[in-house]
């Protein structure tokens, strides 16, 4: 009786999903970047113009002051002048604007302290706006305003729209900033071992480092000084003078101020501040006077060291227990104390989200921002001693431009690249992973073998199968679906807490009074217990760490302490820490809180959130579930599954098979395939032709495909519901029989039902969008639109225009072929100035017109006219393409089994079973043994099932209906339960000799379809330099005959043939050469005879045939100085030589 009342309690998996369910509807799939573009907007922008809002001038009593900072809603400024303010995200991308919101400022003139401020707000900036962000109008409407405004109601936001496209800010992984990493130095060098810390601010980023040399000595290096200072010198200038003051600042501990007699040692004829700061000022300031160097030095070890502790003369000491820390690091771990820090583990890093990187580049514009109101200032000043209007010296574009510019181009400060990226819109899950990036500033030409690695701290964080492979492989990342990016709380709160304990054991004594204490000798004895770490900074000792651990753990799990706040309390046999951490971008992770060997949730709070009656935040208010950061995970032992609990775990993992990300979660039994197989359908799920968007008819996508009957896959997991899949699947769920049938199969190949296709199975359309733009140039000159004129200059031939209509535009729903031309338009000559000088009166317009691609067809499926925000006239035109299934087009199930069509069969012609069953595809059984993916073999029996029983069959790795019982309904339902059939042969109607394994497989059609590769060419267009034919199938190029390609004709000695192709029928070119001195002549038309350059028409010039890339070398030979002289002699006489 006591055991079965036990099982009651235990929650089962289905229990345990409802939490993850809960979890992924309360936070969405994007809201890492939404928290953080949020936390950006309201409060970070504010600070970076607060913390530098003062501009001065040349003249102390004359500054500017910037104050009162407003953001408006989303607006966009037209040609006429006028404010539309009712923009809508769908008319951006229609109109190729930018969707973003004004930042309003009031600025305030002191001269001689009277203040004069401006009448109205004055426009600062424009900020790109999120969608669905908390500035995004639509991320408060219901489902029927959205789609009234043309939106999709289930887009998840995310990205922004900047002119037009839609773009992602891919999440960057970072190392830590503030906390100090120690590892041993790079080999060859004079160091051994070192420390180093990235103290960051809102503001700069400054990299400091602390060596310690082979002699045993410390040295300093950051940034603002160059070369390295001594440990000593810096601590002195810090204001502690005495050796054992710094000696304390470091330990009491005599061993490892033994270590530090060295450092002391070499710095010991600078013995006072003073002292100190001069020979920092001398490195700095050199040449100058002795009061002006130690301002320099005090103002740089403000300003410059350490700033995130504080750049006043107060934060020295701060700095000083800071430094001292720092070296204390370094020597436990010189003396084997500690482990080196391993920089691949999830504590070491932190994620720069779509706020931190906005926050980056607004800071640099606000800097560029700055500087040249202040130059408009003093010139203003200069001009006349009174300044009326300000808002005139205000130029808004500067932030405007710059922003918008990096969110265009991907180039960001500090010279990264590739930051933005165009939103991949191929389906619902391409779209998700990209928002849910994560990559790592790592170069990919070195090996970098451990940062690829997966590690242990991944795991719930990061998916562990979707990286791509090749170059970038570990490198480009994916969060998992239970990852959740902590957004940072002010530290101040934890402080207060700490502050507020009474509790002897507990209580926190202060690191700077305990270090004034020891230093004036108040007290004799160091501080016992645990030493506390708020974000990586020491703050002060704590008598029984555990108690204190426990107590604040409590609060959090009561709701009285954030639960983003993480608390963990390592100790070893030398070191005794607890780190607690509050910031920004760490990878947090949800798990069942256990108290005494049992778990708090049970079987009343599954129901309560089966009823809906409570949410994902309530378990965490009620302690039931807590987020834990890699930190707290090291000091955390977590149960897998109810049955592993034991007293000595402290967690329970929520749902195991959500340590996976959204593309990896769509592979039923995936615990049942090779690895490498789930990373390749990680990478084919996202190429998978489906519904990418509802709003698919009205938007305006430079490409996008869309599947024609999408169908949801008949083996389900359990995330495809929360994720979206479900609603805009990509693929069909089609009869899949494994036989090896005509041999066109073959190598991964697929065969396909003729007749099944002729029914619609993976038909599908493929969009592409052609955008014109009548724009004016400076001097009067514009585009136009219309019929281009036969005289105008690259007029293309009558042909080309003949489906334009009176307006130069194609109408609706006329068929085009590649080259046709949909929008006629004629443009003003480029050098139209320099001709005016010249007196030519009349510069022919050019051609420039916008055609269908080079073999493509399609039929006219939308023109849109509207105007851009310049006010120029812009035409969209989409074609639309139906794409059949043919022969060469990619399939893939969600297995990583990848094959393209090698036949399609009549279904008259396919094998049947007794039922007359034919298959829609026929994979090779060859493709199953060597990869493993018995995944593939377990669907095809479950989707059977589900097609015979009407039901959809639940595959969720681990927790997945078990195969053996499926296998027994199987046989129930009077089928062989091994998922075998007798088949025929549909060509003969014979028995197939052995049973044939037949069900059904979710398979996915990708966008590598034959239609878009294939290419051939005979003759066409060459290259304006070289003469030979140009690449590549988009320009009509030619087919490479490379190297190799000549090899085997010289193996064959086909020497003819080979002279034939490479010199003939390619880049033959006729050249003029003297007899006397091998230079190249030419060919005087008046005179009708070749010249030679030196010797004139006095020596006999002959023509020769070579290449014209040979002629070409010889020309660029002699544009650097190098006279190549050619020996020419007849043929005949070298046959002579040669027959002699």
């Amino acid at each position: 009786m006591h055991r079965s009342q036990e099982n009651l309690q235990i929650p089962s998996p289905d229990d345990r999903w409802l939490v993850i369910e809960s979890y992924i509807k309360e936070k969405g799939l994007v809201k890492q970047h939404i928290n953080s573009y949020n936390d950006f907007i309201t409060k970070r922008l504010r600070e970076i113009i607060d913390e530098e809002s003062v501009i001065q001038t040349s003249s102390p009593n004359f500054y500017a002051l910037i104050t009162d900072v407003k953001i408006g809603n989303p607006q966009v400024r037209e040609f006429d002048g006028s404010l539309n303010t009712s923009i809508t995200p769908l008319e951006c991308r229609v109109r190729n604007l930018t969707y973003s919101v004004p930042v309003y400022v009031n600025i305030v003139l002191v001269e001689d302290g009277i203040k004069t401020s401006s009448s109205e707000p004055i426009l600062l900036c424009e900020i790109p706006v999120m969608v669905k962000s908390i500035k995004d109008p639509t991320s408060t409407m219901d489902e029927k305003t959205l789609r009234e405004l043309g939106e999709d109601p289930r887009d998840p936001g995310g990205y922004f729209i900047i002119n037009g496209s839609e773009r992602v800010l891919v999440a960057q992984e970072d190392l830590a900033p503030n906390r100090v990493i120690v590892d041993y130095a790079k080999e060859g060098l004079n160091v051994t071992h070192m420390a180093k810390v990235v103290s960051a601010t809102t503001g700069y980023r400054v990299p400091i480092i602390l060596d310690r040399h082979k002699d045993g000595t410390l040295h300093i290096s950051f940034p603002a000084v160059t070369g390295k200072i001594p440990f000593a010198v810096l601590m002195r200038a810090l204001g502690l003078e005495s050796d054992y003051e710094i000696a304390l600042a470091v330990s009491p501990d005599p061993e490892i101020q033994k270590e530090l007699i060295p450092s002391l040692l070499q710095s010991a004829e600078i013995k006072t501040s003073t002292d100190a700061l001069e020979f920092i000022g001398n490195r700095v300031a050199v040449g100058q006077p002795r009061e002006v160097r130690i301002e320099r030095a005090e103002q740089i070890i403000d300003r410059y060291f350490l700033p995130h502790l504080g750049t006043g003369k107060n934060d020295r000491l701060k700095k000083a227990i800071y430094l001292g820390y720092m070296a204390l690091k370094l020597m436990e771990f010189m003396l084997g104390r500690r482990q080196a820090d391993d920089k691949d583990h999830y504590r070491n890093k932190r994620l720069k989200l779509a706020g931190d990187l906005l926050a980056v580049q607004f800071r640099v514009a606000y800097r560029a921002f700055l500087k040249d109101f202040r130059y408009q200032l003093e010139k203003a000043r200069a001009r006349t001693r009174k300044i009326t209007q300000v808002s005139a010296l205000v130029r808004s574009d500067i932030i405007t431009e710059r922003i918008r510019h990096a969110m265009a181009t991907g180039n960001w400060a500090g010279n990264r690249v590739g930051v933005s990226q165009i939103l991949d819109r191929t389906n619902w899950i391409s779209m998700h992973s990209h928002l849910r990036r994560v990559v790592s500033p790592l170069s990919r030409s070195q090996p970098n073998f451990e940062a690829r690695d997966l590690h242990g701290t991944q795991w719930g964080r990061i998916c562990i199968f979707e990286t791509p492979e090749g170059p970038n492989c570990g490198l480009v990342k994916n969060m998992a679906l239970t990852a959740y990016i902590s957004v940072g709380i002010d530290e101040n709160m934890v402080l207060d807490i700490l502050e507020s304990i009474e509790d002897p054991d507990m209580m926190v004594e202060k690191i700077e009074r305990i270090f004034g204490e020891l230093r004036k000798g108040a007290r004799r004895t160091p501080p016992e217990g645990s030493r506390i770490l708020l974000n990586g900074r020491p703050i002060g000792y704590c008598r029984d760490g555990e108690k204190l651990v426990s107590y604040l753990r409590e609060l959090r799990r009561s709701g009285k302490l954030h639960y983003e706040v993480s608390i963990a309390h390592i100790k070893t046999q030398y070191v005794d820490e607890i780190y607690i951490n509050t910031d920004a971008g760490r990878f947090l992770r949800p798990v069942f809180v256990v108290r005494d060997g049992k778990l708090v949730y049970s079987k009343q709070h599954a129901e309560a959130l089966r009823k809906g009656e409570i949410g994902f935040e309530d378990l965490v208010k009620m302690g039931v579930v807590e987020y834990l950061d890699p930190d707290e995970e090291e000091n955390a032992y977590i149960a897998l599954n109810p049955s592993d609990l034991t007293m000595e775990h402290t967690h329970m993992e929520i749902y195991p098979p959500a340590i996976v990300g959204i593309a990896a979660a769509t592979i039923p039994y995936a615990e049942h395939n090779q690895s490498p197989r789930n990373t390749y359908q990680s990478a084919m799920v996202k190429q998978a032709l489906g519904l990418y968007a509802s709003n698919y008819q009205i938007r305006t996508d430079t490409r996008s495909y869309l599947l024609h009957y999408p169908e949801k896959p008949l083996v389900q997991t359990k995330f495809l519901d929360v994720i979206g899949y479900n609603s805009k699947p990509a693929g069909h769920n089609m009869v899949v029989a494994v036989m090896s049938y005509t041999g066109y199969n073959m190598e991964d190949a697929v065969i396909l039902n003729k007749s099944s296709v002729e029914r619609g199975l993976a038909r599908s359309t493929f969009f592409r969008l052609y955008t014109i733009e009548e724009r004016k140039y400076p001097g009067g000159e514009e585009d136009k639109i219309e019929i281009p004129d036969p005289s105008v200059h690259g007029y293309r031939g009558k042909q080309f225009y003949s489906k334009l209509g009176s307006e130069g535009i194609t109408g609706v729903e006329v068929p085009v072929e590649g080259g046709e031309i949909l929008v006629g338009k004629t443009s003003p000559s480029r050098f139209m100035e320099e001709m005016k000088e010249f007196g030519v009166i009349a510069a022919k317009r050019k051609d420039t017109s916008v055609g269908v691609r080079h073999g493509e067809k399609g039929v006219v499926d939308m023109v849109i006219m509207t105007t851009t925000s310049e006010g120029h006239r812009l035409v969209k035109v989409r074609v639309r393409d139906l794409g059949i299934v043919e022969i060469g087009d990619k399939f893939a199930s969600r297995h990583g089994q990848k094959g393209v069509v090698g036949m399609l069969i009549p279904q008259y012609d396919m094998p049947y079973t007794s039922e007359g069953i034919t298959p829609d595809l026929i994979i090779n059984p060859h493709a199953l043994p060597s990869r493993m993916t018995l995944g593939q073999l377990m669907e095809s029996i479950a989707g059977k099932i589900a097609a015979l029983r009407g039901r959809l069959v639940d595959a969720t790795p681990f927790y997945g209906e078990d195969i053996e019982s499926l296998k027994r309904e199987l046989l129930l339902l009077g089928y062989p339960m091994d998922g075998t059939e007798p088949m025929y042969d549909g060509r003969t109607g014979e028995l197939i000799g052995s049973p044939i394994f037949i069900g059904i497989v979710f398979y996915q059609k990708l966008h590598h379809m034959v239609a878009n590769k294939i290419h051939a060419r005979a003759r066409g267009q060459v290259q304006i330099l070289t003469k030979q034919p140009t690449e590549g199938r988009a320009r009509e190029g030619g087919l490479r005959f490379g190297e190799m390609e000549r090899d085997s004709l010289v193996g064959h000695g086909a020497s003819v043939l080979l002279k034939e192709k490479l010199l003939d029928a390619s880049d033959k070119t006729t050249i003029y050469v003297c007899t006397e001195c091998g230079f190249i002549g030419w060919f005087d038309r008046n005179n009708k005879k070749p010249v030679c350059p030196i010797h004139g028409d006095k020596s006999k010039v002959v023509p020769v045939s070579v290449s014209y890339a040979f002629k070409l070398l010889l020309q660029e030979l002699m544009a650097m100085q190098i006279a190549p002289r050619l020996i020419v002699k007849e043929r005949v006489e070298v046959f002579r030589e040669r027959w002699r």
